[in-house]
């Protein structure tokens, strides 16, 4: 009887094992059907950050959806790594994926802890974190459990164990938007992994379990527990000895929170152009999440430089021509108790866009005749106070029908008291005066000396690109007066007409082709018949000056010696110097275009002039040096010039220029003479005074005064530089490139020039310079061999049959020119 119930028995418990074995399978087969393939994590590489560098290697920005910093196991801290083993999964290095003692200790207390409202506390080994990460979501349900553990069973049998650890310290989340350990180090302690104490380590540890509720700047206490438990955790893993734990219990957590530097001013439109090519030649994803290790060409001295000349430059021209758009807003305070209510009423007002940083809000808080006090509060709440004086503010006019009013003769034609209003402080800041005490008697207004500078922010815009001829770094770039105003990049993006910037096109189109820079047209009245009707094109002077010279025609900016030179050579010959030098992609044949009435970009007129300053080599603009990938493969690079021994310390580096010559060195070293006299005695005074040195350059203004330029170069800086409004609008009578882009230009360079060496443009081959009478003066240009100083005509070898005038639509007919004589062919001449 007993052997026959002990066999009973066995085979229930057989029978049972055999039912649960085959439930068990079936449930495993449930589960494991649609699980992802582990086979991935061999080669994974979890998204990391693009970081982006200055020219002199500051950081300038950081491209990411996820803060991290990747960092090979073999690179982590020892200290780190077992603080987290120990903090998260004691036998990590023992268990096969699961953790069965853990999971039934787990399961014990939370039976014993049952129905006391309490979270239940979890098993999950690093491995299973890891699965869950990667590869599954976080919803909480028995169902996800069971996957995870049967993919962290797989991930052991296919991936070691320190490639495990290696993916979970750099892909686990750990607050302050850090991912890893690498970001986690830097956002809480500002210093990286191996200079954490063992004490920051441990509190890193502590981290993945909650890291929004374990913040140290906003729950310390809640933090130092923690940090308290994990240090247990490791003395009791002999980790760390029981006396080094409690001397890391006994250290403050002192968190040092990561600052990023400070942006470069006005490298916004530069960093947006850079994210903008490494999308277009990598992808979003690559871009933000592949690691990327970019070095650029900006030069955050010459950036600053830029920013400060563009926005002085709009500043002077809004006070000039903008007059006074009236306060940000007015306060409406009852008198009594306006010495009290002001700041908590001045703190509700938004800070307008496009306010510079160093601008501050102000209260008007008292007038007199001739003087208005402003408070504001200082960054710590501080109560400060200076003047605006009417003598300061003979600008704030208000404009009526584009037309300025008279100069105010009292302060209140200007402000009003409680108007709030943008001002630059004085370097004095006293705090602000006590209300009156004596009955009757009002405050002293404050001193005089202490006077602050009323503010507005300009609706003129402006840009500016910079770069080195060279090589075609671009080295500066200003998109307008605020990127915070707008993030649209006029310096990139904004399509607008040259005016007569353009003619160094016409001009070397005509040298190339033989004519002299002495070589004389006529500057009188014609008219030119269009399919529009009849074209009377005049000069921006309204008079004519007879037969002159192309040396001082360029100076002077005569458009209808141009346009006789351009009908001359034929706008197709124009047209092509102009697409290769990249000042347009493509241009219509017809005269106006001669005269700027084109479109370009303030970037691609500085590629057109860098390749003047290069003697006809073309350049291509680059941002971006060169690109990295995460193991330091350089996957870009800046192409054009090419060192092929700069590996080799012996020998002295050979550069290689590769880039194509566009234009004959000789007829582009004759135009950048010509365009030298244009900075010394022409239309671009302005922009060369006082810099004492060789620069070429050209002023541009468009019809009605819409657009203002001036593009001008030396030997090893290209600088273009364009005024106008978003809306093309008229900037004002004679408001012309070089009475309001030339002096930014000129304060830009002059700082951008300074302590560099003068440098003259280098003679090419197969030219002479001479000294000539040019009719304004003794001037010195270069001369082609067959061509004769002064003469007004090619000598010997180029007869004036060799060429053609232009009818405007690339047609051409002959035009004879005696040697000596005045070119005055013109088809439809009056």
């Amino acid at each position: 009887m007993a052997r026959g119930i002990l066999g009973a028995v066995a085979a229930v418990v057989l029978l049972g094992g055999l039912g649960g074995a085959a439930v068990g399978w079936i449930a495993y087969q449930h589960f494991a059907a649609d699980l992802p393939d582990v086979d991935g994590l061999r080669n994974y590489q979890p998204p990391v950050m693009s970081r982006v560098y200055a020219g002199d290697s500051r950081l300038l920005a950081e491209l990411a959806t996820e803060r991290r910093i990747f960092v090979p196991v073999s690179a982590i801290p020892e200290i780190v790594k077992r603080a987290f083993i120990s903090a998260e999964d004691q036998n990590f290095y023992s268990h096969g994926g699961i953790d069965p003692l853990a999971i039934a200790r787990a399961g014990v207390f939370d039976l014993l802890h049952a129905g006391q409202g309490r979270r239940p506390i979890g098993a999950s080994t690093i491995t299973q974190q890891v699965a869950k990460n990667m590869l599954l979501d976080n919803q909480m349900s028995l169902s996800r459990k069971v996957k995870e553990a049967i993919l962290a069973m797989r991930i052991e049998q296919t991936l070691s164990k320190d490639r495990i650890l290696e993916l979970y310290l750099n892909e686990i989340y750990l607050g302050l938007g850090s991912y890893g350990v690498a970001a986690a180090a830097q956002a809480y302690f500002n210093k990286p992994m191996d200079q954490l104490t063992i004490a920051e380590a441990a509190f890193l540890a502590g981290l993945p379990k909650a890291p929004n509720n374990l913040n140290p700047f906003k729950y310390p206490d809640a933090a130092r527990a923690r940090r308290d438990y994990v240090l247990d955790r490791m003395a009791e893993d002999h980790v760390i000895t029981a006396a080094q734990a409690a001397s890391a219990k006994a250290e403050p957590i002192v968190p040092s929170e990561f600052h990023r530097p400070p942006p470069i001013p006005g490298a916004d439109w530069f960093m947006e152009e850079v994210r903008r090519q490494l999308v277009a030649r990598f992808g979003q994803d690559a871009t933000t999440q592949g690691g990327l290790m970019v070095r650029t060409s900006l030069d955050p001295a010459l950036q600053i430089a830029a920013e400060k000349s563009v926005r002085n430059g709009l500043m002077a021209y809004d006070r000039k021509m903008g007059g006074w758009r009236g306060p940000v807003t007015h306060l409406s305070l009852a008198p009594a108790g306006f010495e009290t209510q002001w700041p908590a009423a001045l703190n509700e007002v938004a800070r307008p866009p496009g306010m510079l940083p160093n601008w501050k809000l102000a209260v008007v808080a008292r007038t007199t005749e001739s003087e208005a006090r402003v408070d504001w509060l200082s960054p710590t709440g501080e109560r400060r106070t200076a003047v605006l004086a009417l003598q300061d503010l003979a600008w704030a006019r208000p404009v009526h029908d584009g037309k300025p009013d008279p100069a105010p003769r009292r302060i209140t034609d200007v402000v009003q008291t409680g108007d709030v209003v943008m001002i630059e402080p004085p370097s004095a800041q006293p705090a602000a005066p006590a209300p009156a005490t004596v009955k009757g008697k009002a405050p002293p207004l404050v001193p005089a000396a202490n006077r602050a500078t009323l503010r507005q922010i300009p609706q003129v815009e402006g840009a500016l690109v910079s770069l080195d001829p060279q090589t075609g770094r671009v080295l500066a770039m200003v998109g307008g007066w605020s990127f915070e105003q707008s993030q649209f990049n006029r310096a990139t993006q904004a399509n607008r007409q040259p005016g007569s910037s353009f003619k160094p096109m016409v001009y070397l189109t005509a040298l190339e082709k033989g004519i002299s820079p002495s070589q004389r047209f006529l500057d009188a009245p014609i008219v030119i018949d269009t399919p529009e009707g009849r074209w009377r094109p005049g000069n921006y002077e309204g008079n004519f000056g007879g037969p002159m010279s192309m040396r001082v025609a360029l100076e002077e900016s005569r458009n209808l010696v141009t346009l006789r030179i351009a009908q001359r050579v034929g706008m197709k010959a124009i047209a092509d110097n102009a697409i290769a030098f990249h000042m347009v992609d493509s241009m219509p044949r017809v005269l106006p275009a001669a005269l700027g009435a084109v479109e370009t970009t303030v970037l691609r007129e500085a590629q057109a002039y860098a390749s003047l300053a290069t003697g006809g080599r073309e350049v291509t603009p680059t941002l971006i040096d060169s690109v990295q990938d995460p193991d330091g493969h350089v996957v870009m690079r800046a192409e054009g010039l090419t060192c092929a021994d700069c590996s080799n310390a012996a020998t002295p580096p050979t550069i290689t220029d590769s880039r194509p010559q566009i234009a004959d060195a000789a007829s582009v070293f004759q135009l950048e003479m010509m365009m030298e006299g244009v900075v010394q005695r022409g239309t671009g005074v302005a922009a060369g005074k006082g810099l004492n040195r060789p620069i070429a350059g050209k002023t541009g203004t468009t019809q009605d005064f819409a657009d203002a330029w001036f593009a001008g170069f030396t030997p090893d800086l290209v600088t273009v530089v364009w005024v106008g409004y978003d809306t093309p609008a008229s900037l004002g009578n004679n408001e012309t490139g070089g009475a309001v882009a030339a002096p930014i230009w000129h304060d830009y360079m002059a700082t951008a020039l300074a302590g560099h060496p003068v440098l003259s443009f280098p003679v090419p081959p197969g030219v002479t310079l001479a000294q000539w009478e040019s009719g304004t003066g003794t001037v010195t240009d270069a001369f082609k061999p067959d061509q004769v100083p002064g003469a007004s005509g090619p000598v010997g070898g180029g007869g004036g049959g060799a060429f053609s005038t232009s009818t405007g639509d690339g047609s051409s007919a002959p035009s004879p020119n005696a040697p000596g004589g005045v070119d005055n062919s013109m088809g439809g001449l009056y």
